[in-house]
């Protein structure tokens, strides 16, 4: 029989003291290579009676941390980062995990079948053959078997999700009406305001004596104006604007888009009607107000399905993280970094 060298023995002695140390302090074992006495694996977390392994771990983060990686952060950004996603990734498993457990005290089944068809749903959808699929799934070293396990887990939680959370929300006809009236703006048509504009620039750097020129020859303008002369003929005349030629025509604008300035002038006017002269950033001007014009907006009767999935997939998520939060206090989680 072929003796250990003492050095051998020494190694694998190091490799017991650690692995008794873990299993005394977390109640977990790690997991270790018989013949090579090489750590190959360990525990990240430990839920209720379940385990969670920095492979698995591991596995879930490698599409983020590639894609981290890829972006070219500074190595302390970076980290900082892979440190996030990281601790994102193992509170999702986590939650996975309670949800798991849940399944089985709720005895959430499906069958075989099931899973078969929602795998011939996803080839449809994305124009896949058999082969392709499977091909497509080696690239990111999954097996048929794999993918059908994480379709399973993925179609269980789903429906526990729909028993614990989903099936005890009712979005009512009220919800939905007053949704609709706090976002009237949103579904209502939004008026547009057709505007023309006389401009006359103010060089940057402009001593007074020439503020007052450019200054003087706008109220010339607007007394011309008063007087009852056409604002398009005066534009063509006098702007300095690329729109002067199409008499100051600059188009229609939600109120929204204008600056806090424009909206405080033309709430005052009417279609037909013309600001006083404004010390704009660009120069002198002066807005006149074409017309305003009604968009359609959309009736309760037309965005109410709209809104009723809204709101829904708000309850959902509220009462997702309520529930889970509570399911989390429940139960018995240590997490080793």
């Amino acid at each position: 029989m072929k003796s250990m060298s003492f050095k051998n023995i020494r190694i694998n002695s190091i490799y017991c003291i650690i692995y008794a140390l873990f299993f005394c302090v977390f109640g977990y074992p790690l997991i270790i290579n018989a013949k090579s006495a090489e750590i190959v694996d360990r525990i990240v977390a430990v839920v209720n009676d379940d385990i969670i392994t920095l492979t698995e771990l591991k596995s879930s983060l490698k599409p983020y941390t590639e894609k981290i990686r890829s972006l070219g952060y500074p190595p302390e950004k970076e980290q900082e980062l892979l440190f996030k996603v990281r601790q994102d990734m193992l509170d999702r498993l986590i939650n996975q995990k309670i949800e798991d457990q849940e399944i089985k005290r709720s005895k959430v089944e499906i069958s075989e079948e099931q899973i078969d068809q929602t795998i011939e749903r996803i080839k449809e959808t994305n124009y896949l053959t058999d082969e392709q699929l499977r091909a497509a799934l080696a690239k990111d070293g999954l097996t048929m078997e794999a993918y059908r396990k994480n379709i399973k887990g993925e179609i269980l939680r789903r429906r526990l999700v729909n028993l614990k959370v989903k099936s005890k929300i009712v979005i009512t006809k009220e919800d939905i009406n007053a949704y609709y009236e706090q976002h009237i703006q949103e579904y209502g048509g939004k008026q547009k305001y057709h505007l023309r504009n006389i401009i006359m620039k103010v060089p940057l750097f402009s001593d007074t004596t020439k503020k007052l020129e450019i200054k003087a020859r706008m109220d010339e303008i607007l007394e011309k104006l008063k007087a009852g002369e056409s604002f398009a003929a005066l534009a063509a005349k006098y702007s300095e604007s690329p729109a002067a030629s199409d008499g100051g025509n600059l188009g229609e604008f939600e109120f929204d888009s204008l600056s806090p300035q424009l909206q405080k002038a033309i709430e005052k006017i009417k279609p037909g009607e013309y600001t006083p002269m404004l010390d704009t950033d660009q120069g002198y001007q002066i807005f006149f107000l074409e017309e305003i014009l009604s968009a359609q907006g959309k009736s309760l009767e037309e965005v109410a399905p709209e809104i009723e999935s809204k709101l829904l997939n708000e309850s959902i998520d509220k009462k997702y993280r309520a529930w889970i939060g509570d399911l989390r206090k429940q139960s018995v989680i240590k997490i080793i970094q």
